[in-house]
């Protein structure tokens, strides 16, 4: 296999740690963010206190952090914070097909740009199992200080940004190479999106293209099957009771059908990530599927395997069931009416607040999970 300078794509190192931190703590836009979002009211009088304020804080709280590990427990308080103010609960499923001392290339649905990953490593840290290097595409990560997190964070970069054809291919092939050097090589656990961009519809369904891209390492001499062996690949299905971004998906949904095309604002996804961390998610559930391990002919195959795993596992909310019950689909299970009763009222709010013309597609969003067990 060829070999690659991985640079410009890979995670901080732990020797970098500490100095990429301080380069954050100490970024003014970093600091203006931050006082926005903890407390707009007071930054908005006092902005210079307020950003020296957090600059002390961070500094006080982050003293300890010497490398990416000591980085991630220093999270870890503020992602307990997240799930215990922003979860009603949250569950898994499906750990006892993996063992704590073997190393997987994970493949989930993908329905928030920060939170799929961040639930994943969430389940793994707490249960003795490494966390992940976590695919994420360079035009999500338009600020400077996005960039370094993410990329403290365990996080390497899937190059979106070219436009001529040679340079796609040879950036495809660099990331395939950095996928299997982490896995195989290094023996890291990777997440990576089962698509490009969220599921914005709720139709959880695996690109073909993707698979081929992580194909590209192989060596012209080996077996595809054997390939996707060596890999470990484990699908996984992450389902929130609901969907912080739901109304801005169904909007933006909307505007498509409705105009053929639909122009973000500047920073947009940036505005998506924080309201899928601090947006109210209910009953969060992963679901992690059984290793690929049989002879697969080519990408559809194993595609379609993953799909299956992922709709299998998938866990039905009380909001999917209303959802399907407004759009009279038939349902396999037996729900309890006094669940439904008491999640209706909230559910009829959130598509009360849609515009008239996209309500259809926020119901369908929710829907869609049904019809994707049913088939």
């Amino acid at each position: 296999m060829k070999k690659y300078d991985f640079e410009d794509i890979r995670p901080y190192r732990d020797e970098e740690a500490r100095e990429v931190l301080d380069r954050v703590i100490n970024d003014r836009e970093f600091l203006h963010a931050m006082g926005n979002f903890l407390v707009p009211g007071v930054y908005a009088v006092f902005p210079g206190l307020i950003r020296w304020l957090i600059r002390c804080v961070l500094k006080w709280e982050t003293r300890r952090v010497h490398d990416v590990h000591s980085f991630q427990q220093a999270v870890e308080k503020y992602m307990r914070h997240m799930i215990e103010t922003t979860t009603t609960e949250l569950t898994h499923s499906g750990l006892e097909h993996l063992q704590a001392d073997q190393n997987y290339l994970f493949i989930s649905n993908h329905r928030d740009i920060a939170m799929d990953p961040a639930f994943v490593n969430w389940i793994l840290y707490h249960n003795g199992m490494q966390t992940v290097r976590i695919a994420i595409g360079d035009n999500l990560l338009t600020k400077a200080y996005a960039s370094d997190l993410m990329r403290l964070n365990k996080s390497f970069l899937v190059n979106r940004s070219e436009t001529a054809p040679k340079k796609i291919f040879v950036a495809l092939k660099k990331l395939s190479a950095y996928i299997y050097h982490s896995v195989v090589e290094e023996r890291a656990n990777v997440w990576i999106a089962q698509r490009e961009g969220r599921a914005k519809d709720g139709n959880d369904k695996t690109e073909p293209a993707i698979i081929k891209m992580i194909a590209m390492a192989k060596p012209k001499t080996g077996e595809f099957s054997d390939y996707v062996r060596s890999l470990k690949i484990v699908p996984v299905a992450i389902s929130y009771e609901w969907d912080p971004c739901d109304i801005a998906k169904a909007e933006e949904l909307d505007a498509k059908r409705q105009h053929g095309s639909y122009e973000k604002e500047q920073h947009e996804d940036v505005q998506s990530i924080a309201n899928g961390i601090s947006g109210q998610k209910g009953h969060v559930h992963v679901a992690f599927g059984e290793v690929l391990e049989a002879d697969y002919e080519d990408a559809e195959a194993v595609a379609m395997e993953i799909d299956r795993q992922i709709h299998a596992n998938y866990r039905l909310h009380p909001s999917n069931y209303l959802a399907g019950e407004k759009n009279n689909l038939a349902m396999d299970v037996a729900v309890d009416p006094s669940i439904l009763e008491n999640k209706a009222a909230l559910f009829e709010q959130r598509v009360a607040s849609c515009s008239a013309s996209a309500r259809d597609i926020l119901v369908d969003m929710y829907a869609n999970p049904i019809v994707a067990k049913s088939t």
